[in-house]
């Protein structure tokens, strides 16, 4: 016969194997999101600020509880990202028109410097909400505006972070992303059309899959996994890679020029880009500013300072 001692003690340590065993599977099924969420409401005239807080802790669930992906994440492994909403029109009690500031980050290795995949602002965007109502999302049909965006910019943010550990690792999440924008295309709300503007959610994802960019996802590989993840090892061949990247970019601007997702590579890049060939040898410095200039005219200021050495 077992002794009350022994059975408790038994039971007490299958309690404690199990409990680590939750923990090790929590941490293997860890969503991939670490996305934080802030909503202004400075604007608002008469809707209950109230609301938006509630909104706040709603769409931060929503991001970071969700399984966006079938792979599994350790907790540090999740993508950080950044959602700046703010509330620019009450459209009606329940109705609101917004703009969106979103920031992606992915860390490189050997280092403690994470670098920007994805900034960018969203001017286009109404949606309703009713306080403790649920944000439902489903890939097989447009259930709202709300939810459609949230879940696009998450598909978006997760393709281009596995494009730069892969090469054209983030295909099924740009896939998902087109969806979303083919379902909401005959919907009133804008944003979602390319006859609305040549800088929207439809002309991203458009660039995104179109074969015409491929090579932006290419860059996104190179720069990232054979550039900045070698830095610390050996600064003049990673900095050779950038300048190849550069070259790529280049050539791509010249078939399609203006293109959206070159802008945006350099609204993330220019300030990483600058401090790099700041520390690069004389001859290599001046092949990427000849580069950078025609790319991104906007920092014209930035890179003509590394010319002069400032």
């Amino acid at each position: 016969m077992i002794s009350f001692n022994t059975s408790f003690k038994l039971r007490m340590h299958r309690l404690l194997v199990f409990c680590c065993l939750l923990f090790i599977s929590t941490g293997l099924m860890a969503q991939e999101l670490s996305c934080g969420v802030s909503i202004n409401t400075q604007q608002l005239k008469t809707t209950d600020p109230k609301v938006f807080r509630t909104l706040e802790t709603a769409i931060t669930e929503f991001m970071n509880t969700r399984k966006w992906t079938p792979d599994s994440f350790q907790p540090e492994e999740r993508i950080e990202c950044e959602f700046i909403i703010t509330i620019v029109e009450e459209l009606s009690s329940d109705k609101f028109r917004a703009q969106v500031s979103i920031v992606s980050r992915r860390p490189v290795y050997g280092t403690d410097y994470n670098t920007t995949l994805l900034n960018t602002v969203d001017k286009d965007w109404e949606f309703q909400y009713v306080e403790y109502q649920p944000l439902e999302f489903n890939e097989a049909a447009f259930i709202s505006n709300l939810t459609s965006m949230l879940a696009y910019y998450a598909y978006i943010i997760i393709g281009m972070d596995y494009d730069t550990f892969s090469p054209k690792g983030g295909e099924t999440y740009y896939q998902k992303a087109y969806t979303i924008v083919s379902q909401a295309s005959n919907r009133e709300e804008r944003g979602w059309k390319s006859f609305e503007g040549n800088r929207n959610r439809y002309w991203l994802i458009n660039n995104l899959t179109d074969p015409r960019y491929a090579a932006i996802r290419d860059v996104a590989y190179k720069y990232h996994r054979l550039a900045l993840d070698k830095m610390s090892e050996d600064q003049p061949k990673p900095v050779g890679e950038v300048t190849k990247a550069l070259q790529a970019l280049d050539n791509l601007n010249r078939a399609q020029p203006n293109s959206m997702v070159v802008q945006l590579f350099f609204a993330a890049k220019s300030d990483e880009i600058a401090g790099i060939y700041s520390k690069a040898l004389p001859a290599e410095r001046t092949k990427a500013v000849g580069y950078l200039l025609r790319l991104d005219p906007l920092n014209t200021e930035k890179y003509q300072a590394l010319l002069s050495g400032k």
